[in-house]
């Protein structure tokens, strides 16, 4: 080796060990023995997400709507105001009842007093006794008709009160059935609010139904989610009947955020099962189209196109991919 050729190799050496590549052989690379599983053999279905339940706000008394405080969207809370329902008839007859009980309380007032007077006068001896019991009888008659008025009055401000629409439970307004100057009857829908805890609503081929059952699990894609990573549900509830060639099921997905009641999604269930080659797809490469795994033979690696299927997230492995053709039991991959 002539002076200039060692100089070289020593100024290449020193530059591997200055980005941090070893100069003697690669460290064994990672590898994964091939073996076939049993999956879940999945299919896509169309679900919709809906409320668990969807419940009208309805007015207690007829009259006219004088007030609407939600549009459709607006977040309710159980109790919150929503409307205000005016019956100019109530409003009459509260003041009816207020003059009638000014005169009651007028009267109940006289006949306190000519109690007390006929009282003082029989003390004396100047009237016979039978003529204050008239007056305690008088008396009695008065407060008990003010009471009576005091009651009705009480009755007809109960009905004014009853004029706002409260929300029924927290969620949010779907359907907004009335407009400002609307007359309304007694139990008339106002508003329909929908609760915030989402479902989802599947509807699968029959052919598929017998496979399918309370307590499986589902999968929402992550490209429906917004990006997001896929999330995992359980059907709570199977239906017994089919309508249209599908049979109905509700799955409960926790975290579904903000969705449109009715927003279509793609789900995936278990339609039986079947054995597989489920693989990180990390140890998969692409070049010119073609998917390559890379293969140890002996002492050499050796690349080895694939047949590709689809992702197959799993908790224990995210990026699950099955592979279809290319592999063999017991085959041992090297990672890229």
């Amino acid at each position: 080796m002539c002076p200039l050729q060692y100089l070289a190799r020593l100024g290449l050496l020193a530059a591997w060990a200055a980005i941090g590549v070893p100069a003697g052989p690669a460290a064994a690379a990672s590898t994964l023995v091939v073996a076939q599983q049993t999956v879940a053999d999945e299919k896509a279905v169309f679900a919709t997400v809906e409320s668990i339940s969807v419940v009208p706000a309805r007015s207690r008394i007829g009259g006219t709507v004088i007030q609407l405080e939600v549009r459709e969207g607006d977040r309710v809370t159980a109790g919150q105001v929503i409307a205000a329902i005016g019956d100019e008839k109530l409003v009459l007859q509260m003041k009816s009842l207020d003059a009638q009980i000014e005169a009651l309380q007028a009267q109940a007032k006289q006949a306190q007093l000519d109690f007390t007077r006929t009282e003082g006068l029989v003390e004396r001896g100047i009237l016979p006794r039978v003529k204050l019991d008239e007056q305690r009888t008088a008396l009695n008659v008065a407060d008990n008709g003010l009471r009576a008025k005091t009651a009705e009055r009480a009755v007809i401000n109960e009905q004014l009160n009853q004029g706002q629409v409260l929300a029924p439970a927290d969620g949010r307004v779907l359907k907004r059935l009335i407009t400002l100057g609307s007359v309304v009857l007694a139990g008339d829908p106002i508003v329909t609010v929908a609760e915030q805890n989402f479902k989802l609503r599947l509807r699968v081929p029959e052919r598929h139904a017998r496979y399918l059952k309370a307590g499986d699990k589902v999968r929402v894609d992550g490209a429906e989610l917004a990006g997001e990573a896929s999330k995992r549900g359980v059907i709570d509830l199977v239906y017994p009947q089919i309508e249209e060639g599908r049979v109905i099921a509700d799955a409960t997905v926790e975290g579904l955020g903000e969705y449109f009641v009715g927003d279509r999604l793609r789900v995936w269930i278990a339609g039986g099962t079947r054995p597989a080659f489920v693989i990180p797809s990390s140890y998969v490469t692409t070049r010119f189209g073609i998917d390559y795994v890379q293969l140890r033979k002996g002492d050499q690696t050796i690349d080895v196109p694939v047949q590709r299927g689809r992702d197959m997230p799993t908790p224990s492995l995210p990026d699950g991919l099955e592979i279809l053709s290319g592999i063999q039991v017991g085959d041992q991959l090297v990672r890229p």
